[in-house]
């Protein structure tokens, strides 16, 4: 079996099983075809005192097989909000050692990472000291926030040039790397994939009251159901999805995410007098994400920028039609009426959006097929030919 060790520091642990979760199922539908041998290293930052969230990230075991994929976790020294320009020349120092072993055990025919910042720069580093072929991939924030500053910009481009091969999760992506140097002629688009069995239309007609019960929230089945997936964090918009609310009659949101804007957002429904129709569903279990989606009448992601949102994905393939930002691959996705709105980023605009669907609903099926390209076991096909090809030469 030929051999690739995957370099991310995206990637769930027992501490965050949430992270990274689409870099962890696309790893694990590849391994289970037993054409290459998946290892992954997994950096995992510290600062010089763990305190807090860190002691727990600090306790975690070294290395672990997690669904049939062997994970290492590598410790390095983080020094927060201020060490990123470090941060790549410490995780390749940190984990040199470690893959040096790994390709004396088991020869390594490719190294890859599944983020271009900082995880790129450092495995090109790597992939220089053991003389393999090296396999980037962007998926939208490294790119669109890491590639407007200038020491990682010129790190990322720098990795980029040593490339045997790059990937991009849309072409809106692949474009926007191109547009910052990168030659576009080594860019392949790889879509993500999708769980097929757990995200589908569920026809439930108990799904509110269900979900009423899991969250201890109070649903009408009569009122119009948004629900807004992702980190709870600035760029993602969920300030604009509650204030559009007003401009939506009776409409209850969920938000699914944590982050560090929740106390804003909590704040903010209680100004504008809709805390009872905002719902904080936190970090939750993927088999209730279905659910949720499927329950909804729309699915809201005012979002400044993506490369392509693994909650769009989902939301259709649901049956849920997305009101979302024109930004990255939604153009890709969102192609026509049936699969919902590209909306400018403001609260009237969304909530015009939202209006227009609710009064037209599409049928769920023809939403959902959609997406019927995508697959964890076409993202696997994919990127096995992706790597075979590097390894061909």
């Amino acid at each position: 079996m030929k051999h690739v060790v995957v370099l991310s520091t995206l990637y769930p642990n027992s501490v965050n099983p949430r992270f990274g979760t689409f870099v962890a199922r696309s790893l694990e539908a590849f391994a289970k075809r037993n054409d290459w041998k998946v290892t992954v290293v997994n950096p995992i930052g510290l600062p010089p005192i763990a305190l807090g969230r860190y002691r727990a990230l600090s306790a975690l075991d070294d290395v672990g097989v997690e669904a049939g994929v062997t994970v290492h976790r590598p410790r390095f020294t983080l020094i927060p909000a201020v060490g990123a320009r470090r941060n790549a020349s410490a995780i390749a120092k940190a984990a040199l050692p470690l893959i040096k072993q790994l390709h004396a055990d088991d020869p390594i025919d490719v190294i890859d990472a599944q983020f271009f910042f900082p995880d790129g720069p450092a495995a090109a580093w790597i992939a220089r000291q053991i003389g393999v072929p090296l396999s980037l991939k962007a998926r939208g924030s490294d790119i669109t926030y890491w590639g407007e500053i200038d020491f990682a910009r010129d790190q990322m481009l720098e990795a980029a040039q040593q490339a045997n091969g790059i990937l991009a999760v849309s072409e809106a992506l692949a474009g926007q790397m191109a547009d910052i140097g990168m030659t576009r002629d080594k860019i392949r688009v790889h879509y993500t994939g999708l769980d097929r069995d757990r995200f589908r239309p569920l026809e439930h007609t108990q799904l509110r009251a269900q979900l009423g019960s899991e969250l201890g929230f109070d649903l009408p089945t009569n009122a119009p159901l948004l629900a807004c997936v992702g980190a709870l964090i600035e760029r993602k918009g969920q300030d604009i999805a509650i204030a559009a609310l007003a401009n939506i009659e009776g409409a209850r949101l969920i938000l699914v995410g944590k982050g560090d804007d929740e106390t804003h957002l909590r704040q903010l429904a209680r100004d504008l007098g809709l805390a009872d129709r905002v719902h904080f569903a936190g970090s939750l279990d993927h088999d209730l994400l279905p659910i949720i989606l499927s329950a909804a009448d729309v699915m809201v992601l005012p979002t400044m920028n993506e490369g392509l949102a693994n909650a769009w994905v989902e939301a259709l393939a649901c049956g849920t039609p997305v009101v979302t930002c024109d930004v990255g691959g939604a153009r890709e996705l969102i192609t026509n009426n049936t699969a919902g709105r590209l909306v400018e980023r403001t609260p009237e605009s969304v909530a015009s959006g939202v209006n227009a669907i609710l009064n037209n609903p599409p049928m769920r099926q023809a939403v959902a097929a959609m997406v019927e390209r995508f697959s964890w076991d076409t993202n696997a096909i994919e990127l096995a030919a992706h790597y075979d090809a590097l390894v061909a030469g």
